[in-house]
């Protein structure tokens, strides 16, 4: 289906912003600050303190594109992605070096909910999530692009260097944003103080109970991807696993993400939010219990498939569920208190997986994890899920 030009541009500045940003995260950040002295949780708190800018500031960023309007916000987002690599050559200190990632932060805390924001406003009536899917999926090709093209930098280059190419191509993002306009729905956002504009975008947010229930399940979603992701490798390495299949295991995973979520995301719109919200949880759930189960052949890639295709049935679902509840002029709002919970999950994810693995061990975590997701499906599906299902069939 044809996308409109302002749609196209959206997705190529986002596409350009997140390789680069990317390219400045994995692998390139974690050996830039070894490089400079930094060890132990410190390197690790360097690695993620930009996502802990996300998980407080994206609710503002969002409510403040809800007011001036998106473009404005957009522009400033690419001045951070563009400018804050210069900076990163002359950085001499670990300390330094957080510092510069927790303002860093602040471009993806300004690009998480406006954009997506934007994308809502440009979607006509009843596929929502299937736009927000083909914007995601642009997205994800960021993740895969930028850690390939870092690493193929840091054969030629110090990673200082590499921090200043990220910087000249960030600068790329600016012209497809300036041709962007604005979306007609700002012009009729109505006019009262910030303070008046804060207080009640947090009130319409509180009082939606979409945000939070999609906001909880995309929380814990989250946590259990992000166990995998940091404690997989460990555990699959002691079961024997190859080192190129736990690689492969996760880009699968992402690839099948990516390219599934504008058919999920196109038969959510058709089918209901929800119940495709509660099928990918139940089959991520099932998908946990496998990934300790089956080792050193080909099919201990089955769960990563399968976790690609539930991810794509949750996330663009989810997003397109706070559009049709929350109030228009607070839909920016909506999306920042989504991704502040999003960012929660992953700042914890580890934490807790940690936790409970030293706690339970490894595989008892997984079932643990499994049965969160599980009941969190049921809880949907129970309460909510038929009435939009027997609507959808009529």
């Amino acid at each position: 289906m044809k996308r409109s030009r302002p749609f196209l541009n959206l997705m190529l500045a986002d596409f350009l912003a997140r390789s680069a940003y990317q390219m400045g995260k994995t692998p390139l950040l974690p050996i830039f600050a070894a490089a400079l002295g930094a060890s132990g949780a410190f390197l690790g708190l360097i690695v993620t303190v930009s996502t802990v800018t996300g998980l407080f500031l994206k609710p503002l960023f969002g409510i403040l594109s809800d007011r001036w309007g998106r473009r404005i916000w957009l522009l400033i987002g690419a001045g951070f992605f563009a400018f804050m690599p210069f900076l990163y050559r002359f950085i001499q200190t670990p300390e330094q070096l957080l510092v510069i990632r927790l303002v860093h932060g602040l471009a993806t805390a300004i690009y998480g909910p406006v954009t997506l924001a934007y994308i809502a406003e440009l979607a006509k009536d009843g596929r929502v999530a299937e736009d927000i899917g083909w914007f995601e999926m642009a997205r994800s090709g960021g993740y895969v692009v930028g850690p390939l093209l870092a690493g193929w930098l840091l054969l030629s280059f110090e990673p200082a260097a590499v921090f200043t190419i990220i910087g000249v191509i960030s600068c790329g993002v600016f012209l497809p944003v300036l041709s962007l306009p604005e979306p007609q729905a700002a012009t009729k956002r109505k006019r009262m103080s910030v303070r008046r504009h804060v207080v009640s975008a947090i009130r319409d947010g509180g009082r939606t109970s979409a945000v939070w229930l999609t906001g909880a399940l995309e929380a814990v979603t989250f946590i259990a991807l992000y166990t995998l992701k940091a404690f997989l490798p460990v555990f699959a390495l002691e079961a024997g696993v190859s080192v190129a299949l736990i690689g492969l295991f996760f880009s699968l995973n992402e690839a099948l993400h990516a390219l599934c979520k504008p058919f999920c995301g196109r038969l959510s719109d058709r089918w209901g939010y929800l119940p495709s919200i509660s099928l990918g949880m139940l089959i991520l759930a099932g998908s946990l219990p496998l990934v300790g189960a089956l080792d050193q052949d080909a099919l201990f890639l089955l769960p990563a498939a399968l976790m690609g295709l539930a991810q794509a049935l949750i996330f663009p679902a989810a997003k397109a569920l706070v559009t049709n509840r929350i109030s228009p002029e607070h839909l920016g709002a909506g999306m920042g208190l989504i991704g502040m919970l999003q960012n929660f999950g992953k700042v914890a994810g580890p934490v807790l997986g940690g936790l409970a693995i030293a706690a339970l061990g490894y595989a008892s975590s997984l079932l643990l994890l499994s049965a969160l997701l599980a009941l969190g499906a049921l809880v949907i599906w129970g309460l909510f899920a038929p009435r939009q299902l027997r609507r959808a069939v009529r």
